[in-house]
């Protein structure tokens, strides 16, 4: 995450914010998810079943590559100074272009969109994240999400 002044936030909206290391999305990381949200379509955790689709294997589930945006974005984010607090507040855009194989490897690109000031300390950022499978040529996911940062002082 890379922690810079209000300035040079704001001259940094366009700019690429890098890529995130490799990260792998194993079966037993797909069945926990599933046990968490309760969804346990045979898509993502019967590997005999899912075999015989045209995918060839369980594939994780959209939202669980989603939810690895605040672990990627630790890697390819960007705060201002003085910061007191931050909190997700959303997505402006969300697609899930392919999906992702069992055992796949992932990673996040991050771009600054825009940076929006709510109100006295309250700034609104959208970072435009594209979830890349390895070794794929269309990413797995890209998403437009919004930060509210809360600066102290």
């Amino acid at each position: 995450m890379q922690i810079v002044s209000l300035d040079r936030l704001m001259e940094m909206v366009g700019e690429d914010l890098g890529t995130s290391d490799w990260f792998t999305i194993d079966q037993d990381r797909i069945n926990a998810f599933a046990d968490v949200t309760l969804d346990h379509q045979f898509i993502h955790v019967d590997e005999e079943q899912a075999a015989k689709t045209p995918l060839g294997g369980t594939i994780a589930h959209g939202f669980l590559t989603l939810s690895l945006v605040p672990y990627f974005t630790a890697e390819v984010g960007v705060m201002p100074e003085n910061l007191a607090m931050m909190f997700n507040y959303g997505l402006d855009k969300l697609r899930f272009i392919s999906p992702v194989k069992s055992g796949s490897d992932v990673r996040a690109h991050g771009k600054l969109v825009d940076v929006s000031e709510k109100g006295p300390g309250q700034l609104l950022i959208k970072t435009e994240i594209t979830i890349e499978i390895k070794d794929e040529e269309k990413p797995a996911m890209v998403a437009e999400t919004l930060t509210m940062a809360i600066t102290a002082g």
